[in-house]
């Protein structure tokens, strides 16, 4: 192929076509007539030498190479914006707002902290902060409804990246005077002989402890509660046991509490980052990203 030279404004009009399934619905979309559509298709079956749609009356169909372009535009499209949003970040140094949402653990056992230097040290680009369950954020994540997600890692089938951040382990919580306050370790089957302080129902932790309770007994609830600093409290009033990440117990001030080591594999938990895409993300947020890389060494809601 020579004088190879793509016009942006005809690939978003052949993906307008393949997305509304007719040329004329692409053209009323786009606000231009139908035959001018049809005309950049055929410039562009033209300069690629194949054919890019297969036309009948019901509309029209990608080719094998209509659908591989459709895939290589959309890709195109999105480095474009992301390149946009980069030198605007550059060109008018405006200020830059990054959505983040993170679970209760990634807020409590680094987030709050960490997040103030970067601030300090980025002071045109603003942050908002929400906490949701880790499930929540991998949804919001794929719509787009945030920018970037920290979260205990689980399986879910989402369209979105990871990177791990930090690890953590889960520990059980018994005020002094209860019986297993003298062990070291003990197996979550010991533990459903006594009431449980759980986080409600929606949660990453709630998920984790009741799965493993089934099959192996009944898991007796003494409440369920809304964040960690209400768990503690209530185990530390001894009310009941409960089975926290490490990291987020030692921010609290517990003197009535010992903690108990798990033996369960799945004890172990990773927190990760999570955007959409890696690598098509504005300036702000990879420096965000990287920040929390650089930062995050070694805790996970």
């Amino acid at each position: 192929m020579t004088n190879f030279n793509i016009d942006l404004l005809s690939l978003r009009l052949f993906v307008r076509v393949i997305e509304e399934g007719t040329i004329s619905r692409a053209a009323q979309f786009e606000h231009i007539t139908p035959a001018a559509v049809s005309r950049r298709i055929a410039e562009l079956e033209a300069q690629f030498n194949t054919a890019l749609l297969m036309r009948s009356n019901k509309g029209v169909q990608p080719t094998p190479a209509g659908v591989e372009l459709l895939y290589q535009a959309k890709s195109l499209f999105s480095q474009v914006n992301s390149l946009k949003e980069q030198l605007q970040f550059y060109a008018d140094n405006k200020n830059q707002t990054i959505r983040m949402i993170a679970n209760a653990s990634a807020i409590v056992q680094f987030l709050g902290h960490k997040l103030g230097e970067f601030l300090l040290e980025n002071p045109n680009i603003q942050l908002t902060l929400e906490e949701k369950s880790s499930s929540k954020i991998i949804q919001n994540l794929e719509e787009g409804q945030a920018d970037i997600g920290v979260f205990t890692l689980l399986p879910h089938a989402a369209n979105i990246e990871t990177i791990p951040l930090k690890h953590d382990r889960l520990v059980l919580l018994v005020h002094r005077s209860h019986p297993l306050a003298s062990k070291h370790a003990v197996s979550f089957l010991q533990t459903l002989d006594y009431e449980h302080i759980s986080l409600l129902p929606g949660s990453q932790l709630n998920y984790q402890i009741t799965k493993a309770a089934e099959g192996n007994g009944h898991l007796r609830l003494a409440c369920q509660v809304s964040s960690y600093d209400s768990m503690c409290l209530l185990i530390n009033s001894g009310v009941g046991i409960g089975i926290l990440p490490r990291e987020s117990v030692r921010m609290e001030n517990l003197p009535q509490v010992v903690i108990v080591e798990l033996e369960e594999d799945w004890v172990e938990r990773t927190l990760v980052i999570g955007t959409r895409s890696m690598a098509y993300q504005t300036q702000s947020i990879r420096l965000l990203i990287d920040f929390l890389l650089e930062r995050g060494q070694g805790g996970a809601h």
